[in-house]
């Protein structure tokens, strides 16, 4: 089999000193992270910012909602509504309690709480106004500042942040913000995204519903598209993680199947408040007990041709899907199932796998496993619908995936250029900071 050439992490070319090429304020040498709590999303604006040689050179902030009680059906609506909401409904308690208490001669022993404590200054870490005023004060001597976004909630906060401090920042938000694109310096989201303006898409809606369907319209100059998402994952992270993981993966009988297990995608009932037409034609890879029992199947034919195989799941793993893997396939010699302690293995799998086995749910999982090279199969693909289809068909068109039956020869191999979204990303950003005279220097 011919070796494969894994994607080296990007690196900006070198070129005239940096205070000719930019000027003394044009040189870009550290950024702004902004996460919404879930793991995928930050993990792309981490991958985006290390492949850029930032690493070590940026700060962490994080959008956070209330949480718990009537909070968890509240997430339609924007962060800062949500928030100023969920202060005024602890008011209304606190103060309901004070009198109650009050008629109890009990008032010297009623604990009491403000917004300050659960609202908005405490709450909300992602500031508006300390990252402008951070970007403008630090300017002349840190130079420009890059900001990085993902997520639904980091939409306002981003754009917030490009308004109001638009000659000191580039901001770059991960995944279609639906709507207003030209708030950002940069979009970067991948094509499946768009499927909702092909004709095939357009052919499933009815054309009274076409003019709330988003995205509108196609994609402008500052829209980067990729076939995946963006991730850490690239020769020098699976160097250390081979190393790494060294001791576990090395003595174990080859090939080394890897079987990543996620869960069922679909809109929550609470995310239906934010558009319901949205909602009809969104992403969809349901499955459940049906498909665990046909991977199951499909596994043990595997393992006739397989020295190792190693199974994780996600946090989104239906747990009749975890009791079936589990019970049909738990006590067999071959195969080790991962009980989700730390240490994680993933990177260790992604280094010393031969073969992945993937559900087709996860955009990020499989984003990751193209990215190294190796034979790479989905289950489930046929139960995903809408852009998720999209998304499936792209990788089957480019040889990245094959359909896992079952009967497939694991020590047979094959390969194929390695997906390399994250590092496409990052030569668009040096374009687009080229275009502004503005360069990154690590």
């Amino acid at each position: 089999m011919r070796p494969i050439k894994l994607p080296e992490p990007p690196s900006s070319p070198r070129g005239m000193p940096e205070i000719f090429e930019a000027g003394i304020y044009g040189v870009i040498r550290r950024a702004v992270v902004i996460g919404n709590g879930f793991p995928g999303a930050e993990n792309q604006c981490i991958g985006l910012v290390r492949a850029l040689g930032l690493s070590d050179k940026h700060l962490f902030y994080r959008v956070t909602r209330p949480a718990g009680g009537i909070n968890e059906w509240l997430h339609w609506l924007p962060v800062s509504l949500h928030k100023k909401l969920d202060c005024i409904i602890r008011q209304i308690c606190v103060y309901s309690h004070i009198m109650l208490s009050s008629q109890r001669n009990k008032i010297g022993s009623m604990p009491l709480a403000n917004c300050s404590s659960v609202g908005l200054s405490s709450i909300l870490d992602a500031d508006v106004k300390q990252i402008v005023s951070m970007a403008q004060t630090t300017f002349e001597k840190d130079g420009p500042l890059l900001v990085v976004a993902s997520g639904r909630d980091t939409i306002s906060i981003a754009s917030s942040i490009r308004r109001l401090a638009s000659d000191y920042v580039f901001v770059v938000q991960i995944q279609h913000p639906r709507t207003r694109l030209d708030r950002f310096d940069m979009v970067i989201t991948p094509k499946h995204d768009y499927y909702p303006l092909t004709p095939q898409a357009q052919a499933q809606i009815p054309r009274f519903l076409r003019p709330w369907i988003t995205p509108r319209e196609q994609p402008g100059r500052n829209v980067v598209l990729t076939v995946g998402a963006l991730h850490q994952v690239d020769s020098s992270v699976l160097r250390i993680a081979a190393k790494t993981w060294h001791d576990e993966f090395a003595a174990l009988a080859k090939p080394l199947l890897v079987v990543n297990i996620g869960g069922p995608t679909s809109k929550s009932f609470v995310l239906v408040c934010i558009s319901l037409l949205d909602m009809a034609y969104e992403r969809h890879c349901r499955y459940g007990a049906d498909l665990a029992r046909q991977l199951t199947a499909y596994l043990k034919n595997a393992l006739l041709s397989c020295g190792t195989v190693r199974i994780s799941f996600s946090r989104r793993t239906p747990e009749k899907v975890f009791k079936i893997i589990m019970k049909e396939l738990a006590d067999h010699p071959k195969v080790f199932i991962w009980n989700g302690e730390e240490p994680n293995p993933h990177l260790g799998h992604l280094a010393w796998a031969d073969a992945f086995v993937i559900t087709a749910d996860s955009v990020s999982m499989l984003s990751e496993a193209c990215s190294t090279g190796k034979p790479v199969y989905v289950v489930g693909a046929e139960r995903c619908k809408w852009k998720f289809a999209d998304f499936h068909n792209t990788l089957k068109e480019r040889g990245l995936v094959r359909p896992f039956t079952g009967s497939e020869d694991l020590s047979e191999s094959w390969s194929y250029p390695p997906l390399n979204d994250t590092a496409e990303a990052v030569n668009k950003i040096h374009q687009a900071l080229a275009v502004r005279g503005w360069t990154l220097r690590p």
